[in-house]
């Protein structure tokens, strides 16, 4: 497997990388967090003409890449500026599904989340399903020419700010089955649709999004009746190499304050750097941020490869950013001291976003027991 990165892709880190620095000062971002939606629609509008979100896509799909590496390349720089719009929501999750899904007309809605001017969110975890992607309790039963949907789902991102909703329901089969999920594409605002968005300890959005005998067109169907799981499990695995990229981006900013701390701060008249016992402990830090670099570079090149390959790459991409980025959080706070914790000072907000990635679709635990399961099956 070759790791080094295509021109197109060197020029795409470059191009990301400059924006950000130039356009998405942390205190812009912090203040652009504050608004109802999480995010700024202005500075979502620049990423989509400079052509960020269709990265996400592939040409054939109306974008300009949607490989594993394109999602490795712009999330890792994404993670760097500690950017809070939708990429995850709108491009990665939904959009994988409506691509994979989706028909001809049900895929022109690309064109509008690839332009910025239409959001989507993937409603499918629910309260109880505890990161297992196949537990779905909403259902789905048909109504005349359509579907009637009842149920609720949880943590739904940027759900209070999507256009349109892609919402999975059960058809058939028990709570935990993989067969008999599918998935429906409506307007945010159907009938029975009720959202109620809140901002997440990191700064995001997500919502609490609930189903009252919302009656789905036909049309509204996206794939095959029952045969959603792979669909979703592929969104699953799209977003997890995206979390993982954000987390080394983010452990590089955190890696480099803290380095540059170690050499500024004294004590006794020497920077603290020259403490042997905090050499140490960045020594294991700049070591763990290699490791889960080249978990997520593989989990990223294994995309297409047959599910047990795949999965066993995703979960054990995931689980090692979950413990480093926790590791990294930890060490860069407690080598900084107390202006780590302080609302001005940048640290602070990046080991936040750090630490709540573990959570996102699967912690430490969950991956680990997840690799565990499928190297039994591949054994």
């Amino acid at each position: 497997m070759d790791f080094n990165h295509t021109e197109d892709r060197t020029m795409l880190k470059d191009m990301v990388s400059r924006f950000i620095a130039d356009n998405y000062a942390l205190e812009a971002r912090n203040e652009a967090v504050k608004n109802p939606e999480g995010f700024s629609r202005d500075m979502w509008a620049q990423f989509a003409e400079l052509g960020l979100i269709g990265a996400l896509f592939s040409e054939s799909d109306g974008g300009f890449g949607g490989a594993g590496f394109d999602i490795n390349v712009l999330f890792e720089e994404l993670g760097k500026g500690l950017v809070a719009e939708p990429f995850l929501a709108s491009a990665v999750l939904s959009g994988t599904l409506l691509a994979q899904l989706g028909t001809a007309e049900q895929k022109a809605l690309i064109g509008d989340v690839v332009a910025g001017s239409k959001l989507i969110a993937l409603a499918h975890g629910e309260p109880d399903s505890h990161y297992d992607l196949s537990y779905v309790g909403t259902t789905a039963v048909q109504d005349g020419d359509g579907w009637l949907i009842n149920g609720n789902k949880g943590v739904v991102l940027n759900g209070d700010s999507a256009d349109v909703l892609i919402v999975t329901a059960r058809v058939s089969g028990d709570t935990w089955d993989e067969d008999g999920i599918s998935a429906f594409l409506f307007p945010a605002d159907t009938d029975g649709v009720a959202i109620r968005g809140y901002p997440t300890m990191d700064g995001l959005h997500a919502s609490e999004v609930s189903l009252t005998d919302v009656h789905v067109p036909g049309d509204g169907l996206l794939g095959e009746s029952g045969k959603a799981y792979p669909a979703i499990e592929m969104a699953a695995a799209r977003a997890n190499v995206a979390l993982a990229s954000e987390a080394v981006g983010l452990m590089e900013v955190c890696r480099d304050m803290t380095l540059d701390y170690l050499r500024t701060r004294k004590q006794f008249g020497v920077p603290i750097g020259k403490f042997q016992a905090l050499q140490h402990r960045m020594a294991t830090v700049l070591t763990e941020i290699e490791q889960a670099r080249s978990a997520t570079i593989n989990a990223a090149g294994r995309l297409d490869q047959p599910r047990a390959q795949r999965e066993m790459a995703i979960s054990s991409a995931k689980a090692l950013t979950g413990r480093i980025g926790r590791l990294v959080a930890e060490e860069a706070i407690q080598m900084h001291g107390g202006i780590a914790m302080t609302w001005e000072y940048g640290l602070g907000h990046y080991a936040k976003r750090l630490i709540m990635i573990d959570h996102q679709f699967g912690d430490v635990d969950y991956h680990t027991a997840r690799f565990a399961e499928f190297s039994r099956k591949a054994a």
